[in-house]
């Protein structure tokens, strides 16, 4: 399917895609780019790519798929550099979670190419990184999420779209300012709500014991307070617009939270957390987990 694919990035995400795509013998050779050259050299042992390079023009040159899985603060200094190396067939695509942002750096710094820029983004990872944590599975059942604009090749689309469904995943489409405000709510609010909590305990004079006898809730809740530092950074700057609104909505509903334990309302305490969990149920059983 696939001659040379250029993973811009070898992590977990861009790692877990070449490997899924070589599982399935869809690609004939990856090459792989990145800073941190004991990395590379480890993905080159895995087999996860068969070389590497620091430049991204390099590894895009001569390249049918060029897939771009750094953090979205690097996206638009790498799209710029692999720009002039592009072959005219040259099929881009990106993996961030966030799309507004990344459309437009891309339509910036790609210009007559725009149209072969297939923005994406896989709703799956974890909390290790690099190339070690890569795995041929992520992708299987998880969604994928394309968001072209009415000017991309519908070609390019749908090679793109054959390459998730490849690893397994469930792909659909999403217009680039839907996908911030859905992402906003269902990922990126739940991360700066774990984030937050663990430096607000972390900050209490009896921290050390608070999370001695935290309990399996308290770790279910806060593990993706474990994730990226730098890549949540990147995630909530560029997304702050969908994000504040959500932070804003969030802070309404704890207020009311808020006032009925101030009150004593336990009708009211009650009724939310009905709701909740109703909520959450009907979403688990839908979703099969």
């Amino acid at each position: 399917m696939i001659d040379r694919l250029a993973v811009l990035g070898v992590g977990l995400i861009g790692g877990s895609l070449a490997r899924a795509l070589r599982a399935k013998g869809l690609v004939r050779e990856v090459v792989g780019c990145g800073r941190d050259e004991g990395n590379l050299r480890r993905g080159v042992e895995l087999g996860v790519i068969d070389r590497y390079t620091f430049d991204p023009a390099v590894a895009a040159a001569h390249a049918d798929v060029v897939v771009v899985a750094v953090t979205l603060g690097a996206t638009a200094d790498v799209l710029a550099r692999i720009s002039p190396a592009l072959g005219p067939q040259t099929i881009v695509t990106d993996v961030g979670s966030t799309k507004q942002s990344v459309v437009a750096a891309a339509r910036a710094s790609l210009g007559a190419r725009f149209p072969r820029f297939v923005p994406g983004h896989p709703i799956a990872g974890g909390e290790r990184t690099g190339v070690e944590a890569s795995n041929p599975a992520l992708y299987e059942r998880h969604r994928v999420i394309l968001t072209p604009t009415p000017d991309a090749d519908p070609a390019a689309v749908a090679v793109v779209e054959q390459m998730w469904i490849a690893t397994g995943a469930h792909v659909s489409r999403m217009e680039p300012a839907h996908h911030d405000e859905v992402l906003a709510a269902t990922s990126h609010l739940p991360h700066m709500l774990a984030f937050a909590l663990v430096d607000c305990l972390a900050g209490l004079s009896e921290a050390g014991e608070i999370f001695e006898y935290a309990a399996g809730g308290f770790r279910d809740f806060t593990r993706i307070a474990s994730s990226s530092p730098d890549m949540w950074r990147d995630i909530a700057l560029h997304n702050r617009d969908s994000l504040a609104t959500m932070c804003a909505r969030f802070e309404e509903t704890f207020g009311l939270l808020r006032r009925a334990l101030d009150a004593g309302d336990g009708a009211a305490l009650r009724a939310m957390f009905a709701r909740a969990k109703d909520v959450r149920d009907a979403y688990l059983a839908r979703s099969g987990r």
